[in-house]
């Protein structure tokens, strides 16, 4: 049998990535973000961590700094999120965080010309602004911590992956993240208890982990074997259109037509700028 196009496995990833979002935010009624973060990142450590068994024997002071910095960086970047999945649409929240790798992309670039990508999405960043009574000021707060955690993601992913063989940073980073959100869970054990001791809220929450970090970690790890670094980068974003129409299908958000030319703006940008950068070409499992 051949095997799938990578080109079909990025995309599965996409969706995947986004359905999770969508079970989770199906779930805000019942539980808090904060829970449903906590649950996702649980299940994304404890089978990045069997699978890749990190080695930790010998590992420098420098090497756990980067990790722990990563580690807070992924936790806090799904933590600001999933806050804003509750107050904003999916597909607009996902396109405001696209902001954050898209400039890091230009930046990176260092070309002038490539500006115009930048003022693309400043202007359906605008676009969005237009319609005010959709938006909660709070939600895209949020939304753009969320893209610069993502920015942040990227390059200390980058300086992990120079320090950690294979999956062990991720792992590693993974855990931390489930770690240092485990206080804030603690601050209202009540709630905690009643969302942990109910089946239902458990099962969806490992659910979530995996469509959201391990099912598309592993359709990406295995098409970046034999994709290109920028297609790849493209593929990605389509990011924000994905979860607008993961957000009508599965939440029954629809977006005005403003709201889609603001979202097609940021997806167009998002390409233009990486096809001069591949910065933004990293995969985000988690």
């Amino acid at each position: 049998m051949r095997p799938p196009s990578p080109v079909v496995l990025v995309l599965i990833g996409i969706v995947s990535v986004q359905a999770g979002a969508g079970v989770a935010k199906s779930l805000f009624d019942e539980v808090s973000p904060t829970v449903i973060v906590w649950l996702r990142l649980v299940t994304s450590a404890a089978v990045l961590a069997a699978y890749a068994r990190p080695h930790l024997r010998r590992r420098t002071a420098s090497d756990w700094v980067v990790v722990l910095g990563f580690g807070a960086s992924l936790g806090l970047m799904n933590l600001a999120i999933y806050q804003s999945f509750a107050r904003i649409p999916l597909g607009i929240a996902v396109t405001i965080e696209f902001i954050g790798p898209l400039t890091l992309a230009v930046v990176g670039s260092r070309r002038a010309r490539d500006l115009v990508w930048v003022g693309l999405a400043g202007l359906g960043v605008a676009l969005l602004g237009l319609e005010r009574s959709d938006l909660d000021l709070v939600g895209v707060l949020w939304a753009l911590l969320a893209g610069a955690m993502w920015a942040s993601y990227i390059l200390l992913s980058g300086a992990t992956g120079r320090r950690w063989e294979g999956l062990d940073g991720l792992a590693m980073a993974s855990v931390v993240a489930a770690a240092l959100l485990t206080p804030l869970l603690a601050l209202n054990g009540t709630a905690l208890a009643q969302s942990l001791g109910s089946p239902h809220v458990l099962l969806l929450g490992a659910a979530v982990g995996l469509l959201s970090s391990v099912v598309p970690y592993s359709c990406e790890l295995v098409a970046l074997r034999r994709l290109r670094a920028a297609t790849f980068g493209i593929l990605m974003s389509l990011e924000p259109a994905a979860a607008a129409l993961v957000g009508i299908v599965v939440l029954s958000e629809f977006l005005s037509p403003v709201q889609w030319v603001a979202v097609v703006c940021v997806v167009v940008a998002s390409i233009g700028a990486t096809r001069q950068s591949g910065t933004i070409a990293e995969p985000v499992p988690a």
